[in-house]
């Protein structure tokens, strides 16, 4: 795998969409690549940008998660649950913005297919689409990479019902193909002011490319029922507010059944 960051102009809220900007610094593409796009350019090319003088930080939690705790970590960040991502402040960015709050993209998915869709016309071949932000993980210290959507090719490698390498049968291997690339692209891209929001990653032998979106049943497999979730004994410990983001509520319940082994 080759990940090479592609440095841009610094982008303002509205003054380009994302199509013009990777026209712009993306002349040429290799056949059966994936371009990572971080969250902050796609958010900054559709203008979600709020003031600060228009809502509260709190209020736009709220607004834009699924669920939300109300009282704040020790970091002063709200964890929420937002499009079905453990992220805090549902993905509400201050930084390299220049003011104000930066919302994650309306509908990420639909981004991530328009570029694909773009890229694919303007190149005739193969291409991937994942759009990133940086999260943190229990007990390590730093940012990873997640996805938030991905486009062009299948998410997950499932290893179940096959072998390992002493012919014991595996029952809940897989990979997350998307999740992988979004953080080998975050670490390349950086989190200050290297401004390389765009990521090139190619050779790939362990992406099966499709020259289409995903499509619904393909998505809803990538998450995971609260019940069956490794982590449910930790997010049904705390009391979580419903909130009006645009993706369906997911329960969260400590009642739930045991997680799968």
């Amino acid at each position: 795998m080759r990940v090479t960051p592609i440095r841009t102009d610094r982008v303002t809220a509205g003054a380009v969409t994302l199509e013009a900007l990777t026209d712009a610094w993306l002349p040429d593409l290799p056949d059966s690549a994936v371009v990572a796009v971080a969250s902050k350019i796609v958010s900054l090319c559709e203008n979600r940008l709020v003031t600060s003088d228009e809502a509260s930080k709190l209020d736009l939690i709220a607004r834009e998660s699924d669920l939300y705790l109300t009282a704040p970590n020790d970091y002063g960040f709200h964890f929420t649950i937002t499009r079905g991502t453990l992220i805090p402040a549902a993905g509400i960015d201050q930084s390299n913005v220049g003011g104000g709050y930066l919302l994650w993209p309306k509908d990420p998915q639909a981004s991530a297919d328009a570029l694909r869709r773009h890229l694919d016309e303007r190149f005739g071949q193969h291409v991937g689409v994942v759009i990133t932000d940086s999260t943190c993980t229990p007990l390590r210290r730093g940012t990873i990479g997640v996805c938030l959507a991905h486009s062009g090719f299948r998410a997950v490698n499932d290893y179940v019902g096959t072998p390992d390498l002493f012919g014991r049968t595996l029952t809940v291997s897989s990979s997350n193909v998307a999740a992988g690339i979004a953080a080998a692209a975050v670490v390349a891209m950086g989190e200050g002011t290297e401004q390389t929001p765009l990521c090139v990653v190619e050779d790939l032998p362990f992406v099966e490319f499709q020259r289409r979106d995903p499509t619904p049943t393909e998505l809803a497999a990538l998450v995971i029922p609260p019940a069956e979730d490794l982590f449910a004994p930790f997010l049904g410990a705390v009391q979580w507010q419903t909130g009006a983001g645009g993706a369906a509520p997911v329960s969260v319940s400590p009642d739930d059944p045991a997680p799968r082994p």
